[in-house]
C-alpha cells in the first residue's frame, strides 16, 4: 500500500465525495444511469462528472488519480469507462491507520 499516494488523492472534497458516492452507488446516482452490471462495473465517469457538477475531463484525471493510488478499479466497456471502489485497498487502509497511526 503507498499511504502517501493513497493520502493525496483523498486531499480534495470532491475525490472524498466520489468515494463516499460508490460506496452505494444505487443511493447516490439515479436508477436510469445504473445498469444490473453496475455491482460489478461500477458508475460511468460522465454520470460521476454530472453528480460532481464538473467537467468529464477533470473528474476523469480524479478518477485516474484514485485509481492509481488503487482505491478504485477501472474496467472498460467499449467506449465507456467505469469506476467502483477497491474494497481491500480502503480496509487496508482502515486497518493500517488504525494500527499504526
Amino acid at each position: 500500500m503507498e499511504l502517501l499516494e493513497i493520502i493525496k488523492s483523498l486531499s480534495n472534497e470532491t475525490r472524498l465525495n466520489i468515494l463516499e458516492w460508490l460506496k452505494n452507488p444505487f443511493a447516490h446516482f439515479p436508477e436510469e444511469e445504473l445498469s444490473q452490471d453496475t455491482p460489478e462495473l461500477g458508475v460511468c465517469v460522465s454520470d460521476i462528472a454530472k453528480k460532481a457538477g464538473m467537467s468529464t475531463p477533470t473528474v476523469s484525471d480524479y478518477l485516474k488519480m484514485m485509481s492509481a493510488a488503487n482505491l478504485l478499479i477501472a474496467t472498460r466497456k467499449g467506449q465507456w469507462t467505469y469506476y467502483k471502489r477497491n474494497e481491500k485497498t480502503i480496509q487496508d487502509l482502515a486497518t493500517h491507520i488504525k494500527n499504526k497511526l
